[in-house]
C-alpha cells in the first residue's frame, strides 16, 4: 500500500483551560473526563462541529483508509462520529508524535495524556482504537522549542507514512486522516511540503477548528523515500522544499465549507 493522500484536521471547538506560567498549574472551570487538567473535552458547540466534520470525512475523495490521532481527549472525541461513518474496517491509531505542542519550560512539566490502555478500555471503549499500534515518539514533558516541534512532527510523519507504505496487501494507493492540534497541524504542513518559512510566525497553513487540509504525494515519490536517522525511522532532511517521504503538495488549506458557521479559531 502507498499513502497517496493525507487529510489533516484540527480538533473541534474545545472547553477552555488556562495555564499559570509561573507555577505550571492548569485550570479549567469544570472537571475533565480524564481528570487531567489540560485534557479538556469538546464544548457542546464542538460536538456539533464534529458531526459536521464526520459528514465531510465520509465524502472525502479518495476515501479515508487509515486514521491517526493525537492521544488527547478532544481529538479522539472529534473523530468519533467520523469513525462510525467510515465503517468497521477503519481503526484509529493513536500517536503521541502528533500530539499537542507545549512551549519549553525549565521549571515545570506538562501533564501527559492518558495511556493507550486507558483510552481503549475506559474513555473510548466503543471507538475502534488499535491496541497494538505503538507511537512514533513521546514528546518531552518539559515542552519543546518550535524547532523541536518541527523535528518531532517530521519524525512522526516519517514513521506514520512508512508504517502504512510497508504494510502487506494489494498494491494500491490509500489515504489517511490525521486529527491533531493547531501548532502541530501547521508543523505538519511545513514538514510535508518542505516549506519552512524564515519567520516561524508567518501564516501559511490554516488551522481552524474541525477544518480540513489536504496533501497529495508528489508523483516522483509514489514509492516511499526515507532518509536515515539515528533510529532508522525518521527523515530529518525535509527542508528546502524536499518534504518528508519525498514531498507533498497542499491542495486544500483549512477548508471549512462543511461547517455551518465557517472557519473559526484559525490560529
Amino acid at each position: 500500500m502507498v499513502v497517496a493522500t493525507i487529510f489533516v484536521t484540527r480538533h473541534a471547538f474545545r472547553v477552555a483551560y488556562t495555564l499559570n506560567a509561573a507555577t505550571g498549574e492548569y485550570h479549567t472551570n469544570s472537571p475533565t473526563p480524564t481528570s487531567i487538567p489540560n485534557d479538556v473535552p469538546l464544548s457542546a458547540y464542538g460536538v456539533a462541529q464534529s458531526k459536521e466534520l464526520a459528514i465531510a470525512v465520509g465524502e472525502l475523495d479518495p476515501p479515508v483508509t487509515y486514521v491517526f490521532s493525537s492521544p488527547f481527549y478532544r481529538c479522539l472525541q472529534t473523530i468519533e462520529p467520523a469513525i462510525r461513518r467510515l465503517g468497521e474496517n477503519v481503526k484509529v491509531r493513536v500517536d503521541n508524535g502528533i500530539g499537542e505542542w507545549y512551549g519549553h519550560s525549565s521549571t515545570f512539566t506538562h501533564p501527559a495524556p492518558p495511556s493507550l490502555s486507558l483510552l481503549c478500555t475506559k474513555y473510548f471503549p466503543s471507538l475502534k482504537i488499535n491496541p497494538d499500534y505503538r507511537p512514533s515518539c513521546i514528546p518531552s514533558p518539559s515542552g519543546e522549542t518550535i524547532a523541536e516541534l518541527h523535528d518531532r512532527v517530521a519524525h512522526a510523519l516519517s514513521c506514520i507514512i512508512q508504517s502504512v507504505d510497508s504494510e502487506t496487501g494489494a498494491e494500491k494507493e490509500v489515504s489517511i486522516l490525521i486529527c491533531t492540534h493547531a501548532a502541530t497541524l501547521i508543523a505538519i504542513g511545513r514538514c510535508l511540503t518542505g516549506n519552512m518559512p524564515s519567520d516561524v510566525g508567518q501564516e501559511d497553513y490554516l488551522a481552524p477548528c474541525a477544518g480540513l487540509t489536504k496533501f497529495v504525494r508528489r508523483k516522483a515519490s509514489a514509492r516511499q523515500e526515507f532518509g536515515n536517522s539515528k533510529d532508522g525511522a525518521g527523515n530529518a532532511d525535509w527542508k528546502e522544499g524536499k518534504g518528508v517521504a519525498g514531498g507533498w503538495n497542499c491542495e486544500l488549506n483549512g477548508n471549512c465549507d462543511h461547517l455551518a458557521a465557517g472557519a473559526e479559531r484559525t490560529w
